[in-house]
């Protein structure tokens, strides 16, 4: 019994490895188009559950499409409400899982069968590059699951003589389904993976160790347990990061308290269907009923309940580079995105600053605290970057990274700006340079676009030459100093280059937006 125990651990191991490789594989293959997908279809909340069922049918994850959805209500993409629809829809997407492995594992039996397959799948994974090697290694780990199942099959027949159903709480009273959820909770965290968890509870539901009630308590339990990990990673992070988690906890808390009395009532129709009688297939549809009747009726109650959530997550003042989260590492894009929202903050913080101090008021403070503040930002946002990987196939990808890279060194060439007091108080001085001032600083606190900084650009550029000029027969004449000759060129071309700067911002930030 030992040898069959380890047996089942190891099947256990396998389909986890299984399910972490097609989940990469598939995540970075569609990752980019269920990004845009995200930001595209989610215009209700009703197209944001289907968009999210989608989404998490497609990558056979539910972390990964929430992660999406935290990088996209973080960056202004999607609304908070939206992001709920999501939430509902990654919620049944999920549930896809359980159908593969009952139809294709067990009643297809395809463990054996997909060992040549896997074979040819991990040489095309080794020796093919691109798409090609995504889609092997998606088709490897794919594999991997049933080679597991079979093995969780194996170790644990006859378990029913070691693990039987008196050994486990009562699925029909309320106090047992209460421990028997919180074993669904332990079980999803020690595997941190809810699909794992539904495999192996199904498999001891073949095998006759549980009972269908105590199944479906389990399932439950694993519900609900899969949120926990959102929860504890979005500890610190930004809002958005803290509205997702407890979002998603709440909703799958009310979904749980909705399947509980539904239970011993709907038993019998579960067995009653056209797909079969079975224990494991009433299970699975179990599984997925709760989460549509979940969605069904949070629904109409979405924009109430975001208002709920928003309520009990404050809006407290976060620093600038709190939305650089590691933990947005593992998806590139929700990553990308991060680094995008502080670039544009810091942009919008340093154009506003700039235009207060160049303004008739003459204002400083701003500029002051931007140029304490901005360079630990700066900082953060490089050493982010650097952590960020992309394949080098996707080129769009690599496109938006090199636009945040371009923002990057703009910003720190505009900060050092910043520091340059002299030049603004020289500015202010010259009666000659008047218009030329307000120009800039209506373009920099409208935080225009990069074609209108371009074209005040190119006219302090041809202004500048004449302003030299006019200054050095000012000069020559007598009219003045040398010294105030350098002090109002240097001034001017001060001007030109913080108009330089906030084009190239503007006109990198568009690019990135682009291959969002």
């Amino acid at each position: 019994m030992t040898l069959n125990l380890l047996t089942a651990l190891g099947g256990v191991g396998l389909f986890l490895i299984g399910m972490d490789i097609m989940t990469g594989a598939l995540r970075e293959a569609a990752g980019p188009d269920l990004r845009r997908m995200l930001g595209r279809f989610t215009a209700s909340p009703l197209r944001g559950t289907l968009t999210g069922a989608v989404a998490t049918g497609a990558l056979q994850s539910s972390t990964a499409v929430t992660l999406m959805t935290i990088g996209a209500v973080g960056a202004g993409l999607l609304s908070f409400a939206h992001a709920l629809g999501v939430l509902y829809g990654a919620n049944i997407g999920t549930t896809l899982t359980g159908w593969i492995v009952m139809i294709l594992g067990f009643k297809l039996k395809l463990g054996t069968a997909v060992l040549p397959v896997i074979f040819v799948a991990a040489l095309a994974a080794m020796l093919a590059h691109g798409w090609v090697a995504r889609a092997a290694r998606a088709l490897a780990g794919f594999c991997l699951l049933f080679i597991g199942l079979d093995m969780m099959q194996g170790g644990l027949d006859g378990a029913d003589a070691l693990l039987h159903p008196e050994m486990l709480p009562d699925g029909d009273g309320w106090s047992g389904r209460l421990m028997l959820v919180g074993l669904g909770v332990i079980l999803v965290t020690l595997t941190q993976s809810s699909s794992a968890g539904i495999a192996l509870t199904l498999v001891l539901l073949g095998a006759g160790s549980i009972t269908f009630a105590q199944g479906a308590a389990l399932v439950i339990g694993l519900n609900v347990g899969t949120t926990l990990t959102a929860v504890l990673a979005a500890l610190g992070g930004t809002r958005a990061m803290r509205l997702t988690a407890l979002g998603n906890l709440l909703f799958n808390i009310g979904t749980a308290l909705m399947a509980f009395p539904l239970l011993g009532l709907i038993a019998p129709v579960l067995h009653g269907t056209w797909l079969g009688s079975d224990d494991q297939t009433a299970l699975v549809l179990f599984h997925t009923g709760f989460n549509l009747l979940g969605a069904a009726v949070f629904l109409p109650l979405t924009p109430r309940f975001a208002a709920m959530v928003e309520a009990l997550v404050p809006d407290r003042p976060m620093p600038m580079a709190t939305p650089l989260d590691k933990r947005l590492l593992a998806d590139e894009g929700a990553a990308m995105e991060a680094a995008q929202t502080v670039a544009d903050q810091l942009r919008q913080t340093l154009f506003t600053a700039l235009a207060n101090a160049i303004g008739p008021d003459h204002d400083l403070r701003a500029l002051g605290s931007v140029s304490a503040q901005g360079a630990p930002v700066l900082e953060a946002l490089g050493a982010y970057l650097a952590k960020i990987h992309i394949p080098p196939d996707k080129a769009p990808e690599q496109a938006r990274y090199v636009a945040l890279l371009h923002q990057l060194d703009h910003l720190e060439r505009l900060l050092e700006r910043c520091g340059q007091r002299s030049r603004i108080d020289m500015l202010r001085k010259d009666p000659l340079l008047t218009r030329d001032v307000a120009a800039i600083r209506a373009a920099l606190a409208r935080d225009a676009d990069a074609a209108r900084f371009s074209r005040l650009a190119r006219l302090i550029r041809y202004r500048a030459e004449r302003f030299r000029r006019g200054a050095l027969l000012r000069e020559h004449a007598g009219l003045i100093e040398v010294d105030q000759v350098f002090a109002r060129t240097d001034a001017i071309r001060w001007l030109e280059r913080v108009a330089g700067h906030a084009e190239r911002l503007s006109h990198y930030a568009a690019e990135a937006r682009t291959h969002a």
